[in-house]
């Protein structure tokens, strides 16, 4: 969400840099809330005034014992009108805040400027062993398969998914099981014992609030699952009225990470807070339409081991960097080739300033697929959630929040499939990961 006074300040700036990532910002209806604003908030200090300026007279009259009917008559018609101007501004103000919520974060000065994907900036990339003419990973040397393939002969299972829940869900049992849970394993031993990470256990369902602080509503509604709380009549079994709520199935820990400092003031001294969950994810992929309707890639239901940072704002874009550092460390680790796109102002999420995509390299496919994404998100998210930093001074100021994937565990269990293959179809586990597979070296070995 952004600071109205920026906007009442240099709305050309504003539109200007929402116009780069695609937005096109409603000026006339900004511009017509803010001038009844404006009209109702100078009406209200001119009635104050008069009614301050009423109440001497009145005061004055009666202390000369002369007749104060009529001015009294004339101020007693005040707090009417007042009460009517803070019902009227009460109103502006609440289509203000739904507009102010629909607005996407403004770009960083170094985000490049571009459409969709096309515009997003290669920054480096690892690669252990490279083909020389195209910089991408070597061949196998032998025709890859992809990870459906591999994954089926080690439990991976979409037919008895599609028969509980339906399409974009996965059933893994066995080797390929205890693979995805080492993955996850790994990741948060990581990110606690080497990169400063707290462990956390959240919830997986959420209210509406909490997910207007990170930004996924109202925005974003339809890309969520949710229930309904409470009975059909709205009466419990006593009788009682029951008020409905709907509640969410989260799409990320970021959402729960981040709601961790919701309405607190942090004391500078407290700073940074680094945070990391294990969770399962849950996404309707309401956009997708048919993409990667094949596989782990595009699931309804994944696990991602999630990083967030809640910062001073003059440190956030060093943790950026930081975090990103993190997320790459994980596919360094994993012997997994990647590559890190500089998202373009057209290709960042809604609440984004600045946002670097990784993306690993899959050889089945022949290209890089993303697994993780890491964002400054600056003031954006803290403003919704009235998250502050008390400073030194005694001021307070809102805290800048970051997030990313530290990784997604199964585009990490596609990659470790694809990239660690045999031939004979057998998979190589990973030499950080054997320890957690109770030594095993070699998966569906024939």
């Amino acid at each position: 969400m952004h600071d109205p006074a920026l906007l009442r300040k240099d709305l050309a700036f504003v539109v200007a840099r929402l116009a780069s990532r695609g937005f096109a910002f409603d000026t006339d209806h900004f511009n017509s809330l803010e001038s009844r604003r404006k009209s109702v908030q100078t009406e209200t200090e001119n009635l104050q005034a008069q009614r301050n300026s009423l109440a001497k007279q009145i005061g004055s009259l009666k202390a000369k014992g002369e007749d104060a009917s009529a001015v009294m008559a004339e101020s007693q018609a005040i707090p009417v009108r007042l009460k009517a101007l803070e019902a009227e501004l009460s109103a502006i103000q609440s289509q203000l805040a739904e507009m102010l919520m629909a607005i996407p974060n403004l770009p960083h000065e170094s985000v490049p400027p571009g459409q969709d994907e096309q515009g997003n900036v290669e920054v480096s990339r690892w690669v252990p062993h490279s083909d020389p003419q195209t910089g991408n990973p070597q061949g196998l040397g032998f025709d890859p398969l992809d990870h459906v393939a591999i994954g089926e002969r080690i439990g991976l299972d979409f037919e008895t998914a599609a028969k509980l829940s339906g399409a974009r869900f996965a059933f893994l049992k066995g080797p390929i099981a205890k693979l995805h849970r080492a993955l996850a394993q790994f990741m948060l031993d990581l990110q606690t014992t080497e990169h400063g990470y707290t462990e956390c256990y959240t919830p997986y369902i959420v209210n509406a609030s909490t997910l207007m602080g990170t930004g996924q509503l109202p925005k974003f509604k339809n890309d969520m699952f949710w229930v309904t709380r409470g009975g059909d009549d709205g009466v419990d079994a006593n009788g009682n009225p029951v008020v409905q709520e709907e509640q969410y199935l989260i799409s990320t820990s970021e959402i729960t990470l981040t709601n961790f400092v919701r309405d607190t003031i942090v004391p500078a001294t407290d700073l940074p807070i680094r945070l990391t969950a294990h969770t399962p994810c849950f996404r309707s992929e309401a956009g997708s339409g048919g993409r990667d309707t094949r596989g782990l890639i595009r699931q309804h239901q994944f696990d991602k081991v999630e990083m967030v940072q809640i910062v001073a704002p003059d440190t956030s874009y060093q943790a950026l960097e930081e975090m990103a550092g993190h997320a790459g460390k994980v596919l360094q680790l994993l012997g997994l080739p990647y590559r890190v796109m500089l998202l373009c102002t057209g290709d960042m999420g809604f609440g984004s300033a600045k946002t670097y995509d990784f993306e690993v390299w899959l050889p089945a496919q022949n290209t890089w697929r993303e697994i993780s994404s890491v964002s400054n998100c600056e003031a954006f998210q803290s403003r919704r959630l009235q998250a502050r930093i008390r400073t030194e001074s005694g001021k307070t100021e809102y805290l800048h929040t970051l997030n990313g994937s530290g990784l997604a565990v199964g585009r990490a269990l596609v990659a470790v499939l694809e990239n660690y293959q045999n031939a004979d179809g057998s998979v190589r586990v990973p030499d950080v990961l054997q320890s957690y597979m109770g030594g095993v070296k070699v998966l569906g070995a024939v």
